[in-house]
This record gives C-alpha cells, sequence and structure tokens, in this order.
C-alpha cells in the first residue's frame, strides 16, 4: 500500500472521531449540567531511516535526519468541567452549583453517582430524587403540611409548615469534588463515577473551602457554545476533505505509475 494513503486513512478516522465529538455536544447544548468534550490527538511511531545527529561524515552529523510519520490517532477524549451559565426557574427544587463541586447520587446498586444536573424532583415519600428517581445523598425527606422549603447557599435545607411560622431545619447537602473532575467516567444519565484517575471524592460545605455555593431556583446550562463547536465543525470538514484530497491523489499517482510500467 502507498504509504500515503495509509497516513490519510489515519486522517480520515480521527477526524470522523472529531465530528462525532462535535456532534454528541451539539446534541447536548439544552442538557442541563452538560459538560462538553474535546478529542485528543497525538501523531503516530515515526520511520527513522536516518537518525538525527548521526554522523554524516568523519566531522559532521545530521542536523535533522529522515523521519517518516505514519499518521493520527485519538488519544482521548477529554471533559471540560467549566461552569455553564445559571437559568433561574424559580423552582424549589432545581438547584445549580455555583462554582466547583457535584451532587451525590445514591445508585440502585449501592454505589455513588456525581452530577451537576440539579433537577429534582420529591417522590411519593417526601424524599428528594432525581429525573430517574435516584435518591440525593445523603437522603432528605421533605415532612407533609410543608408550606416552604428553603436551601440556604450552604446546602441547609429548611422547611415551615402550615401553621407555623418558624422555620425547621431538615438537613443539609453536600457538595462533593475531586482533585482531576476530567477522570470521572461519564456515564449517560447526566451522571459520573469515581476512577483512579479523578482521585477520591472530597466532601464539603457549599460556599466554604473552594466549594461552589448552592443556588435554589437556578439550573445550570450546558457549556457548550454552539458558535464554537460550528466553527470546529467547519475545520473538520476542511480537514476530512483534504485528507481524502489525498487518497485521490495517491490514487493517480499509483494509476500513472501502472500505465507507465
Amino acid at each position: 500500500m502507498h504509504s500515503a494513503l495509509w497516513v490519510s486513512k489515519t486522517g480520515l478516522n480521527a477526524q470522523d472521531y472529531n465530528l462525532t465529538t462535535i456532534s454528541n455536544n451539539l446534541a447536548n447544548v439544552s442538557t442541563t449540567g452538560f459538560k462538553k468534550d474535546r478529542a485528543v490527538f497525538e501523531d503516530l511511531i515515526y520511520q527513522i531511516q536516518r537518525q538525527p545527529g548521526a554522523l554524516s561524515s568523519q566531522d559532521s552529523r545530521l542536523p535533522s535526519g529522515l523521519q517518516i510519520g505514519t499518521g493520527v490517532k485519538v488519544a482521548g477524549t477529554q471533559k471540560i468541567h467549566t461552569t455553564g451559565s445559571l437559568q433561574e426557574t424559580s423552582q424549589p427544587l432545581d438547584l445549580a452549583i455555583n462554582g466547583r463541586g457535584f451532587f451525590q447520587i445514591a445508585m440502585p446498586d449501592g454505589t455513588t453517582a456525581y452530577t451537576r444536573d440539579g433537577t429534582f424532583h420529591m417522590d411519593a415519600e417526601g424524599q428528594i430524587v432525581n429525573a430517574v428517581g435516584y435518591l440525593l445523598e445523603p437522603n432528605i425527606t421533605i415532612p407533609d403540611q410543608t408550606n416552604t422549603m428553603t436551601i440556604s447557599r450552604d446546602g441547609i435545607v429548611s422547611v415551615t409548615q402550615f401553621g407555623e411560622t418558624d422555620p425547621q431545619e431538615i438537613g443539609q447537602i453536600d457538595v462533593v469534588d475531586f482533585i482531576n473532575p476530567v477522570g470521572l467516567q461519564a456515564m449517560g444519565g447526566n451522571l459520573f463515577l469515581e476512577t483512579a484517575s479523578s482521585g477520591a471524592p472530597q466532601i464539603g460545605v457549599a460556599s466554604e473551602e473552594g466549594f461552589g455555593s448552592i443556588e435554589q431556583g437556578f439550573l445550570e446550562n450546558s457549556n457548550v457554545k454552539v458558535v464554537e463547536e460550528l466553527v470546529q465543525m467547519i475545520t473538520v470538514q476542511r480537514a476530512y476533505e483534504m485528507n481524502s484530497k489525498v487518497v485521490s491523489s495517491a490514487d493517480q499517482m499509483l494509476q500513472y505509475l501502472a500505465q507507465n510500467t
């Protein structure tokens, strides 16, 4: 196979992954708490035909040598954990973290997942759950006959019942942060799982020691910026076209060689 054909093939594969990443970002432009991805690339191993610095004569050395690249590959994808804009909803169970941190969600298998999606609801037992019914951790139950519920910026949950004027504190919502949130495993459903790369969860109080504050009646929008993604999409399209052009040119060169031998 012509070496240029193989190199351009790796370029086509890499841009296909890149476009898939961009399309996923655009598909989630309205997903609450979504964090956009970017594809990370690295060049493949080089064929060293003349070693840089090798002797070219008794008194001289090669300044650069002869190194032939073999293409590109996708080294990974990276989550960009910048904070999205906050949108006011005025719903008492809509929460947003303004700054660093995640909410904790108790999974059915006993593990803990983490999310930036603060779209919470109340189940039939008065417990605070996420959109699919998984419990907020630590578990908080809203008592019957609750008139108003207030969640402070540091996560203290207080309720006022009908016929009463003094609020009653019923619990506190903790926030969790990671040394390397990029290392979290995205599992869908706006949830992340701890990994060896993320480090252990660090539980703290909202608004203290670098943790973000909890904003009641707000939701965090996706951090996807449509214009930036469209510009990236155009760049990917041009790169794909150029790699396709290389395939076409290499094919024409091989045809010319075959016709003249």
